[in-house]
């Protein structure tokens, strides 16, 4: 009946068991947090993370931009409540980084700066 309802307001439905964050969020704020766990161990710069994401991975916007964008405190809040339904489960990793960013009150597009600088919905850096 859902699934009806959705195709008659043009949308296309999809269908997924019981997980969190059902498909979406499910891979993206596992991804985000993997962008950001490169940032805690140095492996490339905020700027190059997101660069090759956008052009290798032909993204519109890159996984730390996109962090910023939805909000650094969502994204932790997120995490933190899969990591105490679920543990064991290695996805659910909190970057310290995300952790220092919040705890500073530089939530991303929301509070004008995260890790990059925010004029309303626009980058500024």
């Amino acid at each position: 009946q859902m699934v009806e309802w959705v195709k008659s307001v043009g949308k296309t439905p999809v269908t997924c068991g019981d997980t969190p964050g059902f498909i979406v969020n499910r891979l993206l704020v596992p991804y985000l947090a993997q962008a950001l766990l490169m940032v805690d161990r140095g492996d490339a710069s905020i700027q190059d993370i997101d660069t090759a994401m956008q052009l290798g991975a032909g993204h519109p916007m890159g996984a730390i931009a996109l962090s910023d964008y939805v909000g650094l405190d969502t994204t932790l809040s997120i995490l933190e409540g899969w990591q105490v339904d679920f543990p064991n489960e290695p996805a659910f990793v909190i970057p310290d980084c995300l952790r220092e960013k919040v705890a500073q009150g530089k939530l991303g597009r929301k509070s004008g700066e995260g890790f990059y600088r925010w004029d309303g919905d626009k980058l500024v850096n």
